[in-house]
């Protein structure tokens, strides 16, 4: 689902992905990914990844969790836009943000990049219970090996 695409048309240029979450890192991600899709004349594909609540889908409840996911995943659109328009006078490069469901962060990156033919994926560093029961999501994306990863921290 894409909810902002910048005016001028995709045409075969470079596609920098990046994830964002609300974390510092992952903002950090963001504005990283933001100056190397300005340097490089990208189109910057920014991709929130709402989690797969499979235990509120088993009890009929994934309704009410997708209203928050949404709206979550607007207010990140929103800081995103407000964001690129604010860059020290800087004009902001094209851009689209996705909303995907997915396992997993690294699994939603990856088949948006296999998607989009991605030259470059930036994502932040993880943190917390999960990156430390699963792994981090960069490095499982690194381990792919199909294109360039940067793991902001």
């Amino acid at each position: 689902m894409v909810f902002d695409r910048a005016a001028a048309p995709r045409g075969g240029g470079r596609t920098v992905v990046v994830g964002v979450a609300d974390s510092d890192s992952s903002w950090r991600a963001a504005a990283y990914a933001v100056g190397l899709a300005r340097r490089q004349d990208a189109l910057l594909v920014v991709i929130h990844v709402l989690p797969v609540h499979s235990t509120a889908m088993l009890a009929g409840l994934s309704w009410m969790l997708a209203a928050d996911d949404l709206a979550v995943a607007e207010q990140l659109r929103h800081r995103v836009a407000i964001g690129l328009t604010g860059t020290l006078g800087l004009p902001a490069p094209r851009w689209e943000f996705h909303i995907l469901r997915a396992a997993d962060v690294a699994t939603g990156l990856a088949e948006t990049a296999d998607e989009l033919r991605a030259d470059t994926v930036v994502i932040g560093a993880s943190r917390g219970l999960r990156h430390r029961l699963f792994g981090s999501a960069g490095v499982r994306l690194v381990r792919t090996g199909r294109w360039p990863v940067i793991v902001v921290p």
